[in-house]
């Protein structure tokens, strides 16, 4: 797991709650990552997942 370091200076914090079936749900979806990775580098993978496949899919009409 990468250190904890100072971040970078183009982001923001974003706090979010969840309840614990999600939580358990990401949880067992890190475990199924080879690289095993924290809960909010699974929440930007699916969100970058989503918006790429968002920007494919085209503008909505």
């Amino acid at each position: 797991m990468a250190k904890m370091g100072r971040p970078p200076a183009d982001t923001e914090p974003v706090t979010i709650r969840m309840d614990r079936e999600m939580l358990r749900a990401i949880d067992d979806y890190r475990r199924e990552q080879a690289d095993l990775p924290s809960r909010p580098e699974v929440v930007r993978r699916v969100m970058a997942d989503w918006l790429a496949r968002r920007a494919a899919e085209g503008p909505k009409t």
